[in-house]
């Protein structure tokens, strides 16, 4: 398995985990029971630790990537300023849902506040996930990209008409 594979496998926990983390969540508070909420503290907290392999295994996938056909150095580096915005957002929520964790098991009255916190943070990572992981495809995948009306999937141009 080479780095680019790696990264292909990893990259997907942490942009699911958020958005699975987020519906049990949901649902924990929705229902008041504290085993769901706290089983989606533990997504969260999963979803940060594989944000940060995923992130640093992209390098690697980008050695690998860069100097092939059709790869464009525009789409890797505005993938690697949303990937840098990704990790940096899921650490800050999974530090908070790990002490969100230990305030809810030492019974604190004020770990709702926590998860109030965790509700938006994890808001905020769906969204930039969104980026993050369409930016990825891009690099890759044409028929994804917004710009994709000017390279016909059969790989002629529009302007091929004649």
């Amino acid at each position: 398995m080479n780095d680019a594979h790696l990264h292909l496998v990893v990259n997907h926990l942490p942009i699911v985990g958020v958005l699975i983390g987020f519906l049990v969540l949901l649902v924990g508070l929705i229902m008041k029971k504290p085993q769901v909420k706290n089983t989606a503290l533990g997504i969260f907290i999963f979803s940060a630790l594989t944000s940060i392999i995923a992130f640093y295994t992209g390098d690697g996938a980008e050695e690998i990537v860069e100097n092939l056909s059709g790869i464009s150095e525009t789409l890797i580096y505005k993938h690697e300023e949303y990937a840098e915005l990704f990790l940096s957002i899921m650490q800050v929520l999974g530090v908070v849902s790990l002490i969100t964790l230990f305030l809810q098991y030492k019974k604190m009255p004020f770990s709702k506040y926590g998860f109030m916190l965790i509700l938006l943070l994890s808001t905020v990572s769906m969204g930039v996930a969104k980026y993050v992981g369409t930016s990825g495809g891009e690099i890759t995948h044409i028929e994804i990209r917004s710009n994709r009306n000017t390279i016909q999937l059969d790989g002629h141009d529009d302007h091929d008409n004649d």
